[in-house]
């Protein structure tokens, strides 16, 4: 396995960068052939993939091909439309420019850092690269931590495939990030926590080196009255619970119109039952919390509100069972801070005023539900909210959509990737204008005497 030492950082950026000058990166058919290598990389290693993923959280084989090696699709996406990402555009000029002609080339910007996540270790590495490598980067790659089995998978991965040159993983703790934050990268993307993504962002500014940030916060799920009830339960109980509810853009609360709060809160009992069991501890179906540590923080969460299903848990096991909780005031500290868990509090409303009011009260969410059939209803959240992304009468799916672009806004992070998105992310559109020597006018040139009536004409 071949890893980037701490001390090495420095000169593995400036070979990096060597490389990138050479301007092979910048050929189609380079990157055509590294992304094909990317997917064979996947498919090849796909058993080590899901036993990292076991080892890591405990993530069910099923959850894991649809949350991470579906990130193929990304790949599949990105071959499919390189051609036309990276075939320059002509924009338009304005009359008096006639003999002119305007393109926007996209190019690489060069050296990207791409820093994980370790709710999805592997999808939120992996797909941030095919961005990258699409748009003609070198790339450094750094896992979390916090999730090692795949960070070590994901360092043998890249040696293996790839030159260091071109991508490698540096692996490490707090250390190992500082030190590559302390350098020059031509961009970074950071998926974490607010608090951290401030941090990347500092360190970011004294290099005037831009950043995207996908960060979380309380993603509001609000449920009216016109629904299919069947559907709506088994949509949320999937998009709160898949990976232990440990997910960026899983429902964080649940606002509820009050006529259908008690059918709702009794169909998402039986449902947990219907996917995990009487026991989800025992279900083979349930991941676990990350760490010893996340699981103590989520259980003080349970000692406010009226627990209705759920609430047991095994710190040394990291496992807390999927938890529904009823009577929450907004000051609890549930609703304080993005839960990251297997928690699901429920609110209930009486006017679709008072659930709009309470989300645009916090801090925008990089995801916003809305169950309903009502047009009408759906325009009006639509319109009245802000979000990173919005999912209609769903959760979660919209990041699994190559063509639509990923990402927050306000304190859920900045910039978006994903497709074409993720392309252009890691590219600068640069401008070129075109003259010919066929003809040259003389109303710019000096003298300027009897020319500014001609130019005011032209103005307005």
């Amino acid at each position: 396995m071949i890893t980037a030492e701490l001390s090495s950082i420095a000169e593995l950026i400036q070979k990096q960068r060597e490389f990138f000058q050479t301007g092979k990166t910048k050929d189609i058919a380079f990157r055509l052939e590294k992304l094909r290598t990317l997917k064979q990389a996947i498919i090849e290693n796909e058993t080590a993939i899901l036993q990292a993923l076991q080892a890591d959280l405990h993530k069910p084989e099923f959850e894991s091909y649809i949350t991470e090696i579906v990130v193929i699709k990304d790949i599949d996406y990105a071959i499919k439309n390189l051609y036309s990402w990276t075939k320059p555009k002509k924009s338009e000029v304005s009359l008096e420019l006639f003999n002119y002609s305007a393109k926007i080339y996209p190019e690489p910007v060069g050296l990207v850092l791409i820093i994980g996540a370790w709710n999805y270790p592997f999808n939120l590495i992996i797909a941030p690269l095919v961005g990258a490598i699409a748009a003609g980067n070198c790339s450094i790659l750094k896992p979390s931590e916090i999730a090692p089995a795949t960070s070590s998978l994901l360092a043998k991965m890249m040696a293996k495939y790839f030159d260091p040159e071109f991508i490698t993983v540096v692996e490490g703790g707090v250390e190992a990030s500082q030190k590559l934050l302390a350098e020059k990268f031509d961009h970074i993307l950071f998926t974490g926590g607010t608090a951290v993504g401030k941090i990347v962002m500092e360190a970011a500014a004294k290099h005037l080196t831009p950043v995207t940030l996908e960060l979380g916060g309380k993603s509001p799920c609000i449920v009216d009255s016109e629904i299919n009830l069947e559907h709506t339960i088994r949509r949320i109980t999937w998009g709160k619970f898949i990976n232990a509810g440990q997910t960026c853009i899983a429902p964080d609360y649940l606002l509820v119109d009050k006529k259908i709060k008690p059918d709702l809160i009794n169909g998402l009992k039986k449902t947990i039952t219907e996917f995990y069991g009487e026991t989800p501890y025992n279900s083979a179906d349930y991941a676990r919390i990350i760490s010893k540590k996340h699981c103590e923080r989520l259980i003080k969460l349970l000692d406010k509100g009226e627990i209705v299903v759920g609430g047991e848990n095994k710190v040394e096991e990291r496992y807390i069972a999927p938890t529904i909780i009823d009577q929450v005031s907004l000051t609890d500290p549930v609703m304080q801070e993005e839960i990251f868990g297997p928690i699901l509090p429920v609110i209930e409303y009486t006017d679709i005023t008072e659930a709009i009011a309470l989300i645009n009260s916090r801090p925008k969410p990089l995801a916003l539900y809305l169950f309903s059939q009502n047009k009408s209803l759906q325009q009006r959240v639509l319109q009245k909210t802000s979000s990173g992304g919005v999912c209609l009468n769903d959760t979660m799916m919209h990041f699994g959509v190559s063509s639509l672009p990923f990402g927050g806004v306000g304190d859920s992070g900045m910039g978006n990737y994903h497709g074409k998105a993720g392309f252009d992310t890691f590219s600068h559109d640069k401008s070129v204008l075109r003259n010919s020597f066929w003809l040259d006018l003389k109303w710019r040139y000096a003298p300027y005497k009897d020319k500014l009536a001609f130019l005011k004409r032209l103005i307005k």
